[in-house]
């Protein structure tokens, strides 16, 4: 029998949770994972016919211990090892008092987020352990074989084995790359880097749902609260980012009234709160920017000078092409293309296609027709995403003679 949506949405939030709890029982992190992996299959195979059990964690828990530990005794043949195995079979307590901490998932987060794991080894680890993702759906989602990613998360798996579980010690100086990491599989799935649709919502709303994890086992952290209102905000437009017929429609273009408003109302309340504490990180000032978007009546309404004085004090702390380019937009919109072709000419290539696609989009309003062509074009070839191939492809023949 197929499993609800009440039993998936069940899944997916205790299994980081359950996971933590073995790992920071037993230790043995892979195994640990493949044991909740086969706990969260005999549960969809289960629970729809023979109904969710009172404690849904508790029975995933039993149910993992127990294919843990009989996976132990299996692979433990020496004795030493089987001493060991029948030391781990003491039940793992599940009641109130005794059951799973609440920060599993972070410490979970912080374990998959590990220095020495690349960033995209951490992007797969993450969606595998915390998100619940299976293997061939992160390979689908990044566009590469299943075996590929399967390699990845065997050697991220392996990178971290034996690394204490818990909350590092100096968790304050790793929450940065958690962050990083959810942000980086929310523009993902906002934006697809290659593939025919222009958004894998599965991904974005995967970061969402983490981001609000990590927000509120740390509420009183601007960053945390900066980033998931950046993703609120952000997502907020998604409905009017696409046509029909998946073709992308650009911010001054979309139809607002599409726009998600209770997002909007959560995300605006969310920067405010966080800004009100203290000054901004770079995750509440990208926020803060996407506020002032996403509050203007209309595109003509936007309030680009406040844009640009945020955009002047991101730079300042991430002076990053990214940033710096973003910037070079914001200055056109308030001081002319002119001035915004002059800060391109100072970035160093490396944007791929964006930086020709911003190009073209200030020569085009500059009157340089030819110049703008030649822009989207180079633009168009550079990019893997079919919909901003073809939406620029579109740009650049309107100016053909």
């Amino acid at each position: 029998m197929r499993p609800t949506a009440e039993t998936e949405d069940l899944l997916r939030l205790h299994a980081p949770q359950v996971l933590g709890a073995l790992v920071r029982r037993y230790g043995h992190f892979a195994a640990a994972e493949d044991a909740v992996q086969e706990a969260l299959l005999a549960a969809a195979g289960q629970w729809p016919s023979a109904g969710i059990p009172d404690n849904p964690r508790g029975w995933l828990i039993k149910v993992a211990s127990r294919r843990l530990t009989d996976a132990l005794r299996s692979e433990e043949a020496r004795r030493a090892r089987e001493e060991r195995a029948v030391a781990l079979t003491a039940p793992l307590a599940t009641g109130p008092d005794r059951g799973p901490r609440e920060d599993d998932t972070l410490s979970l987060l912080f374990l998959c987020c590990h220095p020495d794991l690349t960033p995209p080894a951490q992007i797969a680890l993450t969606l595998r352990a915390v998100g619940g993702l299976t293997t061939a759906e992160i390979a689908r989602a990044y566009l590469v074989p299943e075996a590929t990613m399967a390699q990845r998360i065997s050697r991220a798996k392996q990178k971290v084995r034996g690394v204490r579980f818990g909350r590092p010690e100096n968790w304050a100086k790793r929450l940065p790359a958690v962050l990083h990491t959810l942000y980086l599989i929310f523009n993902e799935g906002y934006t697809a880097t290659s593939g025919t649709s222009l958004q894998r919502r599965d991904l974005a709303g995967e970061a969402i749902r983490l981001t609000r994890t990590v927000h509120r086992l740390l509420p009183d952290d601007g960053e945390v609260a900066g980033l998931l209102a950046l993703m609120l905000l952000t997502d907020a437009r998604r409905d009017a980012r696409t046509g029909p017929h998946g073709e992308l429609i650009p911010l001054d273009e979309q139809d607002r009234d599409r726009w998600d408003k209770a997002a909007i109302e959560e995300g605006v309340a969310l920067v405010t709160r966080a800004l009100s504490r203290g000054p901004a990180g770079p995750y509440g000032l990208r926020a803060a920017i996407a506020a002032v978007h996403d509050e203007a009546p209309s595109a003509r309404a936007t309030d680009w000078r406040e844009i640009l004085g945020l955009y002047e004090v991101l730079v300042r702390q991430v002076p990053g092409p990214v940033e710096r380019l973003n910037r070079a937009v914001a200055l056109a919109m308030v001081d002319g293309p002119e001035a915004g072709l002059a800060e391109l000419a100072l970035l160093e290539p490396g944007l791929g296609h964006r930086l020709d696609a911003v190009r073209g989009h200030l020569l085009e309003r500059a009157g340089a027709y030819d110049g703008a062509r030649a822009a989207y074009e180079s633009a168009a070839a550079a990019t893997l995403s079919l919909p901003e191939q073809r939406y620029l492809q579109g740009r650049a023949a309107r100016l053909r003679p």
